[in-house]
């Protein structure tokens, strides 16, 4: 699977990721109970969030000792690897583990984000949503597969057709035992990005800015920062 393809040793101080500012809100179910309630809510929470369930005895695909403890927003990344979406791959991670995509530059995420939020809202019929992002910072070292000189392989191709190419190219990187793989942008020429595939490739993660996306009725969003 990996054969003729470049594996690199590379280092990326500052990579960018974005995620919804809804996954930096308090429950919202914790302005309804007091404070004896909490211990309560928390059970409620750690029985529902597959964050948790991975930290605490893994999940099918993310095993707990795979994840990360003690450094700045271990959450967010072992978030990244328990919340994957059971009924869709994406480009290099299936329905029972994610990954840590970033890029090396907020224009490429923007972009990517926009593209996959706006094919959500093309699915429900009406393009009109605000939705909030912010930048998450990462340092990523180590050894990559790179596709940055591949841009016409399977996995790369715009459709999900790509996507189980994809899947299985990410397979034959972990079993190998690199960090991820590093590949140009399918949504906006020029960019890198970078799917980190082990929670402990993702280092020194620190909050970045905000940005908000609006779509009014067209497919294309107004992006602001915020």
């Amino acid at each position: 699977m990996l054969d003729g393809l470049p594996v690199v040793r590379d280092a990326f101080a500052r990579t960018v990721r974005l995620v919804s500012t809804a996954d930096r809100r308090p429950s919202v179910l914790r302005a309804l109970v007091d404070e004896a309630d909490l211990a309560a809510l928390a059970e409620i929470e750690g029985a529902t969030s597959a964050r948790l369930m991975a930290e605490d005895h893994g999940l099918e695909s993310v095993a707990a000792n795979e994840l990360v403890f003690g450094v700045p927003h271990a959450r967010f990344i072992n978030a990244a690897f328990a919340y994957a979406r059971p009924r869709e791959l994406n480009r290099f991670n299936g329905p029972g583990r994610a990954a840590w995509y970033a890029a090396l530059d907020v224009e490429t995420c923007l972009d990517e984000v926009a593209f996959h939020m706006t094919g959500f809202l093309g699915r429900t019929g009406e393009y009109r949503a605000v939705v909030e992002y912010v930048e998450l910072h990462a340092s990523l070292a180590g050894e990559f597969l790179d596709l940055r000189a591949a841009a016409d392989h399977p996995s790369l191709a715009p459709g999900p057709a790509a996507y189980a190419r994809g899947n299985a190219l990410a397979e034959a990187v972990r079993t190998r035992g690199l960090n991820g793989i590093i590949y140009p942008s399918v949504r906006r020429p020029g960019g890198t990005c970078i799917a980190a595939l082990w929670p402990h490739a993702v280092q020194s993660v620190a909050q970045g800015a905000y940005w908000r996306m609006t779509w009014a009725g067209e497919a294309r969003p107004m992006v602001e920062r915020i």
